[in-house]
């Protein structure tokens, strides 16, 4: 059976320690070498760059996300352990830990790391899908000459180099399909290694709940419970035709993920499908004048996210929950992509306008959707004639904040509120 040392890469022939270093860190697989699709995740990834940049919080809990009634971005692992997750709410993180350093997010600086980690897989293959900024599927099919060894060695050998050189750590699923990769890549974090091959998914997969497959949820994990299907061993005993039967297209990709099939491939056109932002206010707010400067600030964000990752969208979705906790959506199509904070904002504008009608909201967002390339935005037409006079502006502030600081220019409409 294949073994090689997670620490030094030396091969290992048997025993629990590697022969060269001491480590007990062996990955040992039948199939180590002959499998070729991985999944990478960053560990806790906010909460681990926080930690990087301030040493004193290496061995405290540590909360990313907004204040008290916002939601949890991320949570490291010690803060883990006392039951801390993602998306929930902070006065319940708070409750669960309250010595908890609670650091409110900085996405410029979590999205120049991702790319330092993204451009160190591109390095790799250029077979690269990612799912957001700290994961992402890859291909290393027949890089094995270009690298002098195979990809299990090869992701080995990556996971050091961001350790060593990034300072943050990731977790590692390999396998043959997307799907496996991705499971895998949960089942040992952090600095996890894990290989799983098709040829034991059936057996893997058996034991585990229905809501184990990737995209199905606890209000899916019941329907199918109620079905009578609530190990993923149930699946596959009822089979495909019996699946098909009762749920149609769905039925078939869960006949097929219950068996460990999944034959989509690694397609690095289809990384990010949207980019938005979002806030829950300490007290609801109702007025248009207190949601507007809020709206703005949203927007700028999306916008500096669309410009770092050199996308425009087409589509600006606006978020309100109400105080009762119902959620909206509205939506508006703009004739070409934009990446600007300004266009962005004139969409939500003209549709918040239309929803403040005395209703009490905890929460706004704003997104930007149907995502291109930025050298396909902000063109300008006859129909849109501010379009290249926004964009020298935009350019211009943009310069001056990063010289001088994100706080060097600031619109007027943000001094309304103190809401953030």
């Amino acid at each position: 059976m294949a073994a090689i040392c997670r620490d030094c890469l030396t091969g290992v022939d048997e025993g629990e320690r590697c022969p060269a270093c001491r480590s007990p860190r062996i990955v040992r697989h039948a199939e180590l070498d002959g499998l070729s699709i991985a999944h990478v995740d960053c560990d806790a990834f906010y909460a681990a760059v926080e930690k990087r940049d301030d040493p004193s919080l290496l061995d405290r809990p540590v909360i990313v996300g907004g204040r008290r009634r916002g939601v949890v971005s991320t949570a490291c692992y010690i803060a883990r352990t006392y039951g801390v997750r993602s998306a929930m709410p902070m006065f319940k993180a708070l409750a669960a830990c309250p010595d908890a350093v609670v650091i409110k997010p900085n996405m410029e600086k979590y999205v120049q790391v991702g790319r330092q980690v993204r451009a160190m897989m591109l390095a790799m293959t250029p077979l690269v899908e990612p799912l957001s900024i700290d994961e992402a599927f890859l291909d290393l099919t027949g890089t094995e000459r270009l690298h002098g060894g195979s990809p299990a060695r090869t992701l080995l050998r990556f996971a050091r180099q961001v350790e060593q050189e990034i300072g943050i750590t990731v977790s590692i699923g390999l396998s043959g399909n997307k799907f496996l990769a991705k499971l895998a890549s949960d089942l040992e974090k952090p600095r996890g290694f894990t290989v799983l091959s098709p040829a034991e998914a059936k057996a893997f997969l058996a034991p585990r709940p229905v809501s184990f497959i990737w995209g199905i949820g606890k209000a899916g994990a019941e329907r199918y419970e109620r079905d009578g299907l609530r190990t993923i061993a149930d699946l596959q005993r009822a089979g495909e035709r019996e699946l098909v039967r009762r749920y149609g297209a769905e039925g078939l990709r869960l006949a097929q993920l219950a068996l460990g099939i999944d034959r989509r491939k690694v397609d690095p056109d289809g990384d990010r499908k949207s980019v938005s932002a979002e806030t829950t206010f300490d007290h609801d707010l109702a007025a248009a004048a207190d949601l507007m400067p809020v709206l703005w600030r949203l927007s700028e964000r999306v916008s500096g996210r669309l410009k770092a990752a050199g996308l425009a969208g087409s589509t600006v979705t606006l978020k309100l929950k109400s105080a009762d906790f119902r959620l909206r959506t509205r939506a508006r199509t703009l004739h070409e992509p934009t990446r600007l904070a300004a266009r962005i904002f004139a969409a939500g504008r003209d549709l918040l306008r239309k929803e403040t009608d005395g209703t009490r909201y905890r929460l706004i967002g704003i997104g930007v959707s149907e995502l291109t390339d930025i050298a396909d935005g902000d063109l300008g037409d006859l129909a849109d004639s501010q379009v290249r006079r926004q964009l020298a502006t935009e350019e211009a502030i943009d310069a001056l904040r990063a010289r001088f600081g994100k706080d060097a220019v600031q619109k007027g409409i943000v001094f309304r509120t103190d809401e953030d």
